[in-house]
């Protein structure tokens, strides 16, 4: 089993390397979340510790994206203090044919969708799992939603086919808090036929704060997979 997980974890480091190596100097940089993105960080780390990148500034989209950026000597900025981010890398839990996606996996959707909507070029990085010919088939869809408005979101988001659930902690207590102080509802949808559609429909809920559908927003997927045993990656 070890080996396997070896051979996965090395897989989302070359996603996470070929991915950084896109990032050229003078340039800001959308830091995603999750275990692939946390890769691209350390590479990216890496790339101006030796020299061979000057001049970055990163925009992180959680809390934990801030941590490692901080660890591998990202230095950070703020959405106040720029007008404009160059590349943003980052994960999905699915992808399907035409580039959507949905992410929310790690709860950090909402910061990410406000930083990726933000980059001229916005690389997704995915392991094979994460492909699908349908959005909803495999994932399901996360929505952030203020406290207060759980009932009723709940019962708007049931009005439109979906079967949402309060997202609850692993090793804590009760559901699962975001950085903004939110909780999410995962919602299981039969079939989501329209992404653009219900990505529109859910955040016009009151009370919802953003949706984990990624419609027409990714520009590259790179795509890691395991062949003969050993990682490579293609762009999709």
């Amino acid at each position: 089993m070890s080996q396997e997980v070896d051979v996965i974890k090395l897989m989302k480091q070359e996603v996470g390397r070929i991915a950084a190596s896109r990032v050229k100097s003078n340039s800001i940089v959308g830091l995603g979340t999750g275990s692939t993105s946390a890769y691209a960080i350390e590479y990216i780390g890496d790339r101006l510790k030796s020299g061979e990148l000057e001049n970055i500034v990163g925009v992180p989209t959680s809390f934990q994206s801030e941590v490692l950026a901080k660890k591998y000597g990202i230095p950070l900025t703020t959405l106040d203090a720029i007008d404009h981010i160059d590349l943003a890398i980052d994960g999905a839990d699915e992808v399907d044919p035409q580039k959507n996606l949905i992410k929310g996996g790690g709860a950090a959707h909402t910061r990410e969708k406000v930083v990726d909507s933000l980059a001229e070029l916005f690389i997704v990085v995915v392991d094979s799992s994460k492909l699908v010919e349908q959005l909803g088939s495999t994932f399901l869809l996360p929505v952030e939603v203020i406290p207060m408005a759980v009932a009723p979101v709940t019962r708007a988001l049931e009005q439109l086919g979906g079967k949402p659930e309060l997202r609850m902690g692993i090793k804590k207590d009760g559901p699962v808090i975001t950085d903004q102080g939110n909780f999410v509802l995962d919602v299981k949808f039969n079939q989501i036929d329209n992404p653009a559609q219900l990505e529109q429909k859910i955040n016009n809920i009151p009370g919802v704060l953003e949706n984990g559908l990624f419609v027409g927003l990714a520009d590259v997927i790179l795509v890691g997979e395991i062949e003969d045993g050993k990682p490579k990656v293609r762009e999709f």
